[in-house]
């Protein structure tokens, strides 16, 4: 392993790591490896190939996990992938809990690693779902409000998904329909729910 492709941002990324450093230095051992080069994405040592996003490193409070961009598309042949809530569509981790456990699977992870980058050679994307269940609360106000439905459906489909997920998410009606009524200004202005 050659360190030109080590990250000072990493090294500091993992120097001020209050939990998980031991883990997280042989994760990223293991992912150098592979031939991969890293860099600091959404706050975390993330790995590439030619500049494609192939797996990332992060901690949580039970566990540190590697996470595959395109995991959904890897084989499994060990069952090891988790999907970390159900709203994910393509990522997958592996997770961890002790360095033991990093060293034990190393051929493993390797393997997964070198799939990974074969997915992104050959360019295979992750079939996305854009169909989702419109709560019938919104329903009812695009009936009343023609032009909001004009506005939902101009909207790109990640925003009408997190509007419809914040909608859903609601266990009362009162509830979805207030979230809507508060939202309906964006949606009219064409913006999404984090905007």
């Amino acid at each position: 392993m050659t360190d030109s492709r080590k990250s000072r941002k990493v090294d500091g990324f993992i120097k001020k790591s209050k939990k998980w450093k031991e883990e997280f230095e042989a994760l990223r051992n293991i992912v150098l490896d592979c031939g991969l080069t890293e860099d600091i994405k959404w706050m975390h040592p993330c790995y590439m190939y030619e500049g494609k996003n192939i797996v990332l490193i992060h901690g949580f409070k039970e566990y540190c996990a590697f996470l595959f961009h395109k995991g959904a598309l890897l084989k499994d042949p060990h069952g090891i992938l988790v999907q970390q809530t159900e709203n994910v569509q393509a990522a997958r981790q592996i997770r961890f809990t002790n360095v033991q456990e990093i060293v034990e699977m190393e051929p493993i992870l390797k393997a997964y690693i070198y799939e990974a980058i074969e997915v992104e050679k050959a360019g295979l994307e992750v079939k996305k779902n854009t169909e989702w269940i419109i709560p019938e609360e919104l329903e009812t106000k695009f009936e009343e409000i023609p032009a909001l439905k004009t506005a939902f459906e101009a909207l790109t489909p990640g925003r009408q998904r997190a509007y419809i997920l914040h909608f859903s998410g609601a266990k009362q009606s009162k509830t979805r329909q207030s979230r809507i009524e508060k939202c309906m200004e964006k949606i009219l202005a064409g913006k999404g729910l984090n905007d």
